[in-house]
């Protein structure tokens, strides 16, 4: 187990750290740092072309990775940010790629997790997926995840903040029009569509 400081000091140098969110356990490493995210890739033993989620502690940290917040995702963050809530839009295919995406998208969310938010805050942009193999069910604490994942190379370290039991995010996809809900959550379609229209 590590705490916020020693995580930060892990993610920085390009390590795979898992972390509580505001739903389940999650592993993170750095958008910025392509080997780490190829590392947690292999951790997870997720196909390459699943393309990652990436979580911030603002809208500022989405621009400064050269992505274009349009009125669409505007209307969701404001609506359900911070929150379970993962908005896909266009993005450099640079960006795009480095995440595992097959086409110019990528999904953002801004969680509603103390202690996440302290690491991102530091950190800037982090891929995050659910701690788990690829395929498993998530894990709901710390413990859980050092039993299922402790073995496995690149695991450096384990945040531990208590049991975690939220519902997954809803994801949506703004990147075209019409949107769509590719994945139903903790929001539901109705919610979705009294903001977007």
């Amino acid at each position: 187990m590590v705490d916020v400081e020693r995580a930060v000091e892990l993610l920085d140098a390009g390590g795979v750290v898992a972390v509580p969110t505001d739903t389940v356990y999650g592993l993170a490493a750095s958008v910025a740092d392509a080997d780490a995210v190829a590392r947690l890739f292999e951790l997870k033993r997720r196909p390459s072309t699943t393309a990652l989620p990436v979580l911030v502690d603002s809208i500022n940290q989405i621009h400064r990775l050269g992505v274009e917040w349009l009125l669409p995702a505007q209307r969701l963050s404001d609506g359900f940010w911070p929150g379970a809530l993962t908005i896909v839009v266009h993005v450099p295919r640079a960006l795009a790629d480095r995440v595992g995406s097959q086409s110019e998208t990528a999904g953002f969310r801004l969680p509603d997790d103390e202690v996440l938010r302290r690491i991102l805050e530091r950190t800037g942009p982090l891929v995050v997926s659910s701690a788990n193999g690829h395929g498993e069910a998530p894990c709901h604490s710390a413990d859980e995840v050092v039993e299922r994942l402790g073995d496995r190379p690149h695991l450096l370290g384990v945040v531990d903040d208590g049991e975690r039991a939220g519902v997954p995010s809803t994801v949506v996809d703004v990147s075209h029009s019409p949107w769509r809900i590719v994945r139903e959550g903790a929001l539901t379609l109705g919610v979705i569509s009294a903001v977007l229209g």
